[in-house]
């Protein structure tokens, strides 16, 4: 009897993973006290618990509405952009640097579903920058009302500049592909020129069919806007998870979270956590989120076990539901009659984290 192969890089990430969730869910609570966490556990509101799941799963409903928003109309129905974008997330929650193997796998699932190479690049790209500028503006918005109650910190100014240098390089991604294009696709044919792989001509055919999307999307006010509701809808319902989470382990001793303070603990945490250092932001969102949480007066105990019980579906619970969602895509797949729309497989994704572990 053959036995099953398991490729070695899929198994460092499992063992990799595992101890993260042990050092996460063992490690972890004993900060707050075990006799307090067991205790707070104890008093756990269910009804509260499952609303947070919900607004969890509502959050990623509305990222997949931004993606099908930002691809061409009809594309494809929200059902399967839903599975999709939960089989990138938990590649991108199991990868360090992930979320470049995310990436990359949503463009091969997306592609192999019929949308055009030039469309699934650029609704990936704008949906990532997108998301990214709408959490520091909310994340600015709650610091303009938080900074005259509690005060400044420094990891303010960290948070503030990378926002800054976020903004400035989609301003100027902007300005190439909608009063600099032809200037642009002559330095892209002189670039290409150089590199191996790739050709001048498909080089400037992809970056005008790109440039040509983003005048369509910035001429249509009120395309752009939903993009931007949805965008913020998905971290808006995100935090708001966050908040009932927090509340569900610290309803019994009165303590909810300061929305104002909740907004900036969580625009904190998250712009951090886009620095590939972890997958997902393992860590970094806890170690952010939790002692600015605190800060702005939340007890140590609800604080971990809040955040806690909100990573566990808003980080562990995709990574088993996003792989349920691939073999699903590609059971599909595999009963179609087109060769070529024939998805590749999910561990390809998985072997980049080679040479992160």
């Amino acid at each position: 009897m053959a036995r099953l192969s398991i490729p070695k890089a899929l198994r460092r990430v499992v063992s990799v993973t595992l101890l993260a969730a042990v050092v996460e869910y063992l490690v972890l609570p004993q900060v707050a006290g075990a006799r307090k966490a067991l205790h707070l556990v104890s008093q756990l509101n269910a009804g509260l618990f499952g609303l947070g799941v919900a607004l969890e799963v509502l959050s990623l409903l509305a990222y997949s509405q931004l993606t099908r928003s930002l691809l061409p109309r009809g594309s494809l129905r929200l059902n399967r952009i839903f599975r999709i974008n939960l089989s990138t997330l938990s590649v991108s929650h199991v990868v360090p640097g992930g979320t470049a193997a995310g990436a990359s796998l949503g463009y091969r699932l997306l592609t192999a579903s019929g949308v055009k190479g030039p469309d699934t690049g650029f609704a990936l790209g704008m949906q990532g920058l997108g998301s990214a500028v709408v959490l520091n503006a909310l994340l600015w918005a709650g610091l303009v009302v938080s900074i005259p109650v509690y005060g400044f910190n420094p990891i303010y100014g960290v948070a503030a500049g990378l926002g800054v240098l976020l903004i400035g390089f989609l301003s100027v991604i902007v300005l190439l592909m909608t009063r600099g294009v032809d200037r642009a696709a002559t330095v892209l044919r002189t670039v290409a020129r150089k590199l191996p792989l790739i050709t001048e001509d498909a080089t400037e055919a992809v970056f005008r069919r790109v440039a040509v999307r983003l005048q369509e999307l910035t001429s249509d006010s009120a395309r752009l806007a939903r993009c931007i509701g949805w965008a913020a809808a998905n971290w808006l319902l995100d935090a708001a998870s966050l908040w009932v989470f927090l509340a569900a382990f610290g309803h019994g001793h009165g303590r909810f979270p300061n929305p104002v303070g909740l907004i900036v603990a969580y625009g904190l945490a998250n712009v951090l956590a886009a620095i590939p250092i972890t997958p997902g932001g393992l860590g970094v969102v806890e170690g952010v989120l939790t002692p600015a949480l605190v800060g702005f007066g939340l007890t140590k105990s609800v604080a971990i076990l809040g955040v806690l019980g909100w990573r566990l579906i808003n980080f562990w619970l995709p990574i088993p539901t996003g792989a349920a969602a691939y073999l699903s895509l590609r059971l599909e797949s595999e009963r179609s009659d087109t060769p070529e729309q024939k998805l590749s497989p999910y561990a390809e994704s998985l072997d980049q984290s080679r040479r992160g572990l």
